[in-house]
């Protein structure tokens, strides 16, 4: 038996969701969907590192809530999600995004606290059936086929992890959630799956073909919980897997071009988070304690930063109804407040000085440099500089200070502005202030990041980019924001697969129908032929008289008896 403290924190979500249906629509759901993470935020703070809660099942141990420093702090930030995420979502009237929010939340938040493989299977599958909810909640056909290519690469990626699981279970003998090797199928599988849900390069598209697909208060949800499970996953089990240095620094690399070309602002934030969960996977990749507090400590704050920034381009949308650049544009005039909670977001993500980026992402890069991959270091400033263009510049500028897109909308709702302020005020106190963050991480940390050498260095990164994107815009260099959808590899299933499937099927449809045409008119043509030899009018019945026939019916039958009798004499 568990003792009471140790009830799961995901059954605290799941328990709610049929009191939520008793509930009438307006303050009372909303409210209780803001009472639910804070209850659940209270009782993973007061949990003390160590307490682990077992249960028996079919002979196997399961560890349903496994309490260190590392599950803690993703146990934290994934209530806090879920509190500003709902917090946002106060007017929706949506019974499916309610109890989408609030499963998809427990889902994630028991995935963190599983201790064995079983336990993180069936969470794991959990976020994935939950959360495509939030996608086929827009009621639109384009958001539905859009959820059928989620689920199915989602689901995929849990059926790899089971299978994985089975397979290191065989290996091993236990299905303990721990660091693993790479080196046998088992583990190569679990990793893969954790790969998909993180996004790994050629398995990222889903990102940017959910994310903006999603309502407006879904998608910041969805930003919040499947990427950082994922890292959290990866952290765990991972941790110290050189290959992960080099998947990371080209996570980091490749989203920066397509973002500077994207039209669809929440699509530049879908490649942007891309870039964001690179420098994460490469702190885990370089597997020191520093590194990994650096991983861990820019999850947290990405939830924050990235989030607000999604509420910003979401408040637009929800006021204008579009989130493409080249229809918005000088909004800053009618929405002001929203316009400055957009600048501080930017400013996180390209950490600046005294904002939460500066102080997480510089423990992961200095960690490289220390470590000993000068090439990955110098890939980590790269993209940091092209965070700054496509977050930092391009989602503020185009939103709201760029061409004058004629639109004046209001300012967003009192609700919408409290949720994007309290990760603002997040954002800035982290940055000024990341000993308390720090204090949550999995290790000691022995890092001070405003020296004068970091100061200095990331001011000069900063201003070189700001330089750079200026010289751009003033020669028209900069890629113009063209309306469309740009595809990068997801080509290959959303273009290239179907092409090639429609065309075999014509093919294989035109050569069957030969077939048929063929086989149907030679059997017709047998059929008729024996007709005129053996039917009533046929040649036999012309030739043949009735007691030949009857004769040779008996001269067989008796040689049958005669052989029948040779056999058994």
């Amino acid at each position: 038996m568990m003792a009471l403290d140790l009830i799961p924190t995901a059954f605290v979500f799941f328990a709610a969701a049929p009191i939520l249906l008793l509930l009438p629509h307006g303050k009372a759901r909303a409210t209780w969907l803001l009472v639910l993470p804070a209850l659940a935020g209270w009782q993973v703070w007061s949990l003390a590192p160590g307490a682990a809660g077992q249960v028996q099942f079919f002979g196997f141990t399961l560890e349903l809530m496994r309490v260190d420093k590392l599950s803690r702090v993703f146990g934290l930030i994934f209530c806090l999600a879920a509190f500003i995420g709902n917090l946002y979502a106060w007017h929706v009237r949506d019974t499916v995004q309610q109890i989408a929010a609030l499963l998809y939340a427990g889902a994630a938040i028991g995935a963190v606290f599983a201790g064995d493989l079983l336990t993180l299977f069936f969470y794991w599958e959990g976020t994935a059936i939950a959360s495509v909810f939030l996608v086929w909640a827009r009621r639109t056909e384009g958001a539905y086929y859009t959820g059928m290519r989620y689920l199915t690469i989602q689901i995929g990626s849990g059926v790899a992890l089971l299978v994985g699981a089975v397979l290191f279970y065989r290996e091993t003998g236990t299905i303990a959630f721990d660091r693993m090797t790479l080196g046998s199928p088992g583990t190569w599988l679990i990793f893969l799956s954790f790969g998909v849900k993180c996004a790994f390069p050629l398995l990222h598209n889903w990102v940017q073909d959910t994310y903006p697909a999603a309502t407006i208060t879904g998608t910041v949800i969805l930003q919040s919980f499947t990427t950082k499970l994922a890292i959290y996953a990866l952290a765990r089990g991972f941790a110290g897997t050189e290959i992960l240095i080099y998947i990371g620094a080209v996570m980091t690399l490749f989203p920066i071009f397509f973002a500077e070309i994207e039209n669809d602002l929440r699509r530049v934030l879908a490649y942007s988070t891309n870039n964001q969960l690179g420098f994460m996977v490469v702190g885990i990749g370089v597997g020191t304690d520093m590194a990994l507090n650096g991983a861990v400590s820019h999850a947290v704050a990405h939830v924050l930063f990235k989030g607000l920034l999604f509420m910003t381009v979401g408040a637009a949308m929800f006021r204008t109804g579009t989130s493409k650049a080249s229809e918005l544009g000088g909004l800053y005039r009618t929405m002001p407040l929203t316009t400055v909670l957009c600048l501080v977001g930017a400013a996180a993500i390209s950490a600046f000085p005294l904002f939460s980026g500066f102080v997480t992402k510089s423990l992961i890069i200095d960690q490289t440099a220390a470590q000993h991959y000068p090439i990955i270091w110098a890939a980590l400033v790269f993209a940091s500089a092209g965070v700054l263009s496509h977050s930092g510049i391009k989602i503020p500028f185009f939103t709201f200070f760029a061409h004058d897109s004629g639109k004046r909308p209001k300012e967003a709702p009192a609700h919408m502005l409290l949720a994007m302020g309290l990760a603002a005020f997040l954002s800035i106190f982290i940055g000024v202030y990341p000993d308390p963050l720090y204090a949550l991480l999995p290790y000691a940390v022995d890092f001070v990041p405003y020296t004068t050498s970091h100061v200095v260095g990331q001011l000069q990164l900063l201003c070189f980019a700001l330089l750079a994107f200026g010289v751009l815009m003033r020669n028209g260099i900069h890629p113009p924001e063209i309306r469309g959808i740009d595809l990068d590899f997801d080509w290959t299933y959303r273009r290239f697969l179907p092409d090639v499937i429609a065309v075999v099927a014509m093919q294989t449809s035109r050569l069957w129908a030969r077939w048929e045409q063929f086989g149907i008119g030679t059997i017709s043509r047998m059929i008729s032929g024996l007709y005129r030899s053996t039917g009533p009018e046929g040649r036999f019945a012309q030739t043949w008289p009735t007691g030949v026939m009857v004769l040779w019916i008996a001269i067989l039958l008796g040689v049958t008896l005669i052989l029948n009798f040779a056999s058994h004499g």
